[in-house]
């Protein structure tokens, strides 16, 4: 644990000393409370502490804690505390987390390994925290702030999430692991560590797999693999750390899927795209052909493969230095990581559409363009995509509907490196002891990125084929396509450019021990940012194919590199307090304002540059007890601004349902637990729960515009109450361990538009698992939603905000997973 004070605390002059310190603290700490040793935290703190004694919400997993959860991915573990709200259905990565009611999906959580972030912004041009962090043996334990001083030790960052590695010790450790389940999926862990010679250790591993999916798609769901690995050496007064990160991998992106007929919301879809297994994913686009103008007068043709998925690979290296100089330790780390994501995965647009009905919309357009003094457009028909019309599709023989996509494609060149400079001691003083941090942090990072999106005509089916939309003539002869071989548009994005970007920061965090139950903390930072690059422009073209609408109005590159350079500055803080009313209750409070500086996509973008922040106040009590360990927090959060767009009635025109830009903010109030119960020695009782209420309010806008049908609704797709429980039973049988634990999931409904009009229904779900533990060898089996109970996350984003879906409970999202189940094998040594 040593490795993950480099990225938050004063580091102890050695292993062996931090080894001691740590055994010594967690000694005391389970014989006065009843807390583990994992209840010693390093995440946000100036030196390692007990989790009882910090004056803010932090969580904190061993590698046993999360295997005994079995996460379906890292949101999935996120989504077990209390405080955040997951939806872990897009499949192994790029999830949605929200963090107390912050109307943001994943940029306000700064995620770490060992202190240190692997690419400097939180949400990447297309890769979250989550795309490019695993969990696998090689996780020693992962500590989460919530809230608290997260914004001095971390970038745009309302919480931390970080990842300690295993380190090598004098003792040789091990283990391999194999993980089977009936969504056909295969993984191996291992892992090694031990001595390389005097004061000198390793630890290397990580993990392969295969998995074709919760959701079948005729193709592989994720593929690929991670290794890590670390050499420390000791020194006399501290030690040096040489680590390494290798990630290749191919995940799926889920998306949602329409559930009932739009004509008749009553009726399922089922039959035609089963809720648990149903996808919009298709073989059909193992080939797609991706064509736009190229900005020098010709095309350009790129084939892409759906079946690739998020290809996010990457190698990542560290150095860290620690040493000891009398009062004052210095902390010396930097890391270097370069990669590319290819991304590929297809995007949900409008409802289901009747065929008929869709088909006749482009009857007046279709005779325009294909009509000829020989032949007129007589009636317009489906065929299957690519048989010049020869093979005749009828909607009608099955539901009746058609939907269209968007094939999204996007490739993504990144760099980022950062180092971190930080000196701290002990100052006692007459009226009692000041540790302080002080901290220079530098970071240079940037992306080449390229962006193309279109749009197909599918069937209404599970992986579905692609179809065409023909203009017939009355003998039957095919005039001409409204799509192009399944492509109903070409090009209906596209964005290229580069950016760069340098960051500097200074911080400073004093935590001030008055007295023995009093201790006060502050800290501030201080950013600032340039933002270089270039994004290539943009205008709408005819490629000029008469036998095809899909071509008609595309977007193309002018060729011309429109410079951007952009500076930004924010001064995050935090204040706390901490009163310890006994040796086993304490209360807390807190105030922190955090900021999210501009992603980088906004020098190739050309967007406006927005820097919303986050204001935070906490309140905690902590009972730390044996066999009771509870945390209450009570928080309010103010997000601002909060940008809405939606129908409202303008002064200025006179007109209704014009869509309007309201400016105002998110506010969220609420109380989280995360409790953990041993009554009796067999039997521990664990959950965490959120109960809040998240609301838009105060929204004005330029033209003087009423906010009043939204002002005061819940914010989009956040849940009032949230949470879990987690009972578990240990008993022996000879020398067998066995723990049997379930796991019980809630979340409340929620709504799809700011109008509040269409409801995501509440849910809930089981889990069950059973682990078994015979001297080296460890057996578990876990099986999530086992009632196969349904329950809908996201909506259909891209048209639900203005107006929802036209019906009061959602026909379109993306459901949870079915029913699945999870062996595990595992060996130690």
């Amino acid at each position: 644990m040593l490795s993950a004070l480099l990225g938050s605390t004063a580091l102890l002059p050695s292993a062996g000393a931090y080894a001691a310190e740590t055994s010594s603290a967690s000694e005391e700490a389970t014989a006065d409370s009843g807390e583990q040793s994992s209840d010693i935290i390093v995440t946000g703190s100036s030196k390692a502490e007990r989790k009882f004694d910090v004056s803010y919400a932090v969580t904190s997993l061993t590698n046993a804690d999360i295997q005994k959860m079995a996460p379906l991915n890292m949101a999935d573990l996120l989504g077990q505390l209390p405080g955040i709200h997951v939806e872990a259905t897009g499949g192994e990565v790029q999830n949605v987390y929200r963090l107390r009611g912050i109307p943001n999906e994943g940029s306000f959580q700064a995620f770490q390994q060992d202190g240190m972030p692997i690419y400097q912004d939180n949400d990447g041009t297309f890769f979250k925290g989550d795309v490019l962090n695993r969990t696998d043996l090689m996780t020693q334990s992962m500590e989460f702030v919530r809230g608290g001083p997260a914004p001095i030790f971390a970038s745009n960052a309302s919480a931390i999430y970080n990842q300690i590695t295993v380190r090598g010790t004098d003792t040789p450790h091990g283990a391999v692991q194999v993980t089977v389940g009936d969504t056909d999926l295969y993984r191996l862990d291992a892992y090694s560590s031990g001595p390389l010679g005097e004061r000198t250790y390793y630890a290397a591993g990580g993990f392969l797999r295969r998995h074709d999916g919760y959701r079948p798609n005729g193709f592989p769901s994720d593929e690929g693999g991670q290794f890590r690995a670390n050499i420390v050496h000791e020194l006399d007064n501290g030690e040096i750390r040489l680590s390494g990160v290798y990630l290749n991998d191919h995940n799926l992106f889920y998306l949602p899927i329409p559930i009932a007929d739009p004509r008749a919301p009553g009726v399922s879809l089922d039959p035609y795209i089963d809720y648990f297994k149903g996808t919009m994913n298709s073989p059909a686009l193992r080939n797609a052909r991706f064509v736009y103008p190229d900005g020098a007068g010709g095309k350009s043709v790129e084939d892409r493969d759906l079946a690739d998925g998020r290809h996010t690979r990457f190698y990542t290296l560290g150095l860290d230095y620690t040493g000891e100089f009398g009062d004052w330790t210095v902390s010396a780390k930097g890391r270097y990581t370069d990669g590319r994501v290819d991304f590929d995965a297809l995007y949900s647009t409008t409802n289901p559409q009747d065929a008929n009905a869709f088909a006749a919309s482009y009857l007046t357009r279709a005779q325009a363009a294909f009509n000829t003094p020989t032949a007129t457009v007589a009636r317009m028909g489906y065929a299957i995509a690519g048989t010049d019309g020869a093979t005749a599709f009828d909607p009608n023989a099955t539901s009746g509907l058609v939907i269209s996509a968007q094939y999204r494609a996007i490739s993504s060149d990144f760099y980022s490196t950062q180092g971190d400079l930080r000196v701290t001691r002990d100052i006692e003083t007459g009226l009692g002891k000041h540790s302080i941090a002080l901290g220079l942090y530098g970071s240079a990072y940037g992306t080449e990125y390229g962006q193309r999106y279109q749009d197909y005509l599918f069937e209404l089916a599970s992986k579905p084929r692609t179809i065409d939309l023909v203009a017939y003539s009355a003998s039957g002869q095919a005039l001409g396509y409204v799509t192009d071989k399944g492509v109903l548009r070409y090009a209906t994005t596209l964005t290229a450019g580069e950016s760069d970007v340098t960051l500097l920061a200074a911080y400073f965090n004093d935590t001030w021990q008055v007295t023995d139950k009093l201790r006060i903390d502050a800290g501030i930072r201080h950013e600032r940012y340039i933002y270089k690059g270039y994004g290539i422009g943009q205008t709408t073209v005819n490629l000029g194919d008469a036998k095809t609408l899909a071509d008609d109005a595309t977007r193309a590159y002018t060729g011309i590199a429109i410079d951007r350079r952009i500076k930004a500055n924010v001064t995050p803080w935090t204040v706390g307090a901490n009163y310890d009313i006994t040796r086993w209750l304490g209360v807390y409070g807190r105030a922190s304002e955090a900021f999210r500086t501009p992603s980088e996509n906004i020098v190739y973008s050309n967007a406006t540059p927005v820097t919303p922040k986050a204001r935070q106040y906490e309140a905690g009590l902590k009972v730390s007890l044996p066999g009771v360990s509870a945390y209450f927090t009570g928080f309010y959060t103010k997000y601002d601004p909060f940008n809405a767009s939606f129908l409202a009635f303008n002064p200025v025109t006179g007109q209704n349902n014009q869509p309007l830009t309201f400016i105002g903010e998110a506010v969220t109030k609420g109380v989280e637990a995360d409790i953990d119960i041993r009554p009796l020695k067999w039997l521990s009782l664990s959950g965490a729960v959120t109960v809040s209420d998240p609301t838009m309010s105060n929204l004005v806008n330029e033209f003087g515009a009423s906010a009043a049908a939204v002002d005061g609704n819940q914010i989009i797709r956040e849940p009032k109450i949230y949470g879990n429980f987690r009972p578990s039973v240990n008993f022996s049988l000879g020398e067998a361990k066995i723990e049997t634990y379930a796991r019980y999931n809630y979340v409340s409904k929620r709504y799809v538009d700011l109008f509040n009009q269409t409801e995501l229904p509440a849910y809930d779900t089981l889990g069950a698992g059973v682990t078994v533990n015979y001297r080296d060898w460890q057996f578990q089996v876990v099986g999530d939603n086992i009632t196969n109970a349904k329950g809908l996350t996201e909506g259909n984003t891209r048209t639900d905000q203005l107006s929802g879906q036209g019906t009061r409970t959602a026909i379109y999202g993306r459901p949870v997973f079915g029913r699945n189940v999870r062996f595990v094998l595992t060996k130690r040594w």
